[in-house]
């Protein structure tokens, strides 16, 4: 099996030769680098600052060449001459890095951070926890569902009377990084 291989490879000249050895050695980095990839679990073949995906990147050169390669073997497979294979062999190898280079644009967005802001409590609707005392007279408890996350913050009042645990509560503004203020009479 492997020597009849090795004679078809042996018979190949010129052109053919040329883009066979691109596609097939390309494809096998191209391997490698899917497999590392899955190994270590993400892309190291960023900039530094991580501010984006780059255009020219070894990733990219290996998928240009691995299209190249198969693309200009499918076009030189099809009787076509050698000027319009490697025309084709190109343009397919940039139309590659392209839409790689469209698709990890565009995930670049998808990251979320997931840090709480507390400004996004501003107006949710809740329940106090524990006590709240009245005027600002002391620290109570609310839960309130703030970027998808149930929490339980800390909390004080304007209103005139405590606030008693379980009752509903609107967030009115924060006080502080961590303190929110809550009234108990709202629409």
């Amino acid at each position: 099996m492997i020597s009849s291989l090795f004679e078809w490879f042996g018979q190949l000249r010129g052109f053919e030769l040329i883009l066979w050895c691109i596609a097939l050695f390309f494809s096998l980095l191209f391997l490698v680098q899917t497999v590392l990839s899955l190994v270590t679990g993400g892309d190291t073949d960023h900039d530094a600052d991580g501010d984006g995906y780059h255009f020219f990147t070894i990733k990219n050169m290996i998928a240009f060449f691995t299209m190249f390669g198969w693309a200009g073997l499918a076009a030189y497979k099809g009787g076509l001459g050698t000027g319009l294979v490697t025309a084709i062999a190109l343009a397919s190898g940039i139309a590659m890095v392209l839409v790689m280079w469209g698709l990890m644009r565009n995930a670049g967005k998808l990251k979320h951070d997931g840090t709480l802001q507390m400004k996004n409590a501003v107006n949710k609707v809740g329940e106090t926890y524990l006590r709240i005392p009245a005027a600002r007279g002391g620290l109570g408890k609310v839960q309130v569902q703030v970027q998808g996350r149930y929490l339980e913050l800390d909390a004080m009042t304007d209103d005139a009377a405590d606030i008693a645990t379980g009752r509903p509560i609107q967030v009115v503004n924060i006080l502080s990084n961590q303190v929110l203020l809550v009234t108990s009479s709202f629409n």
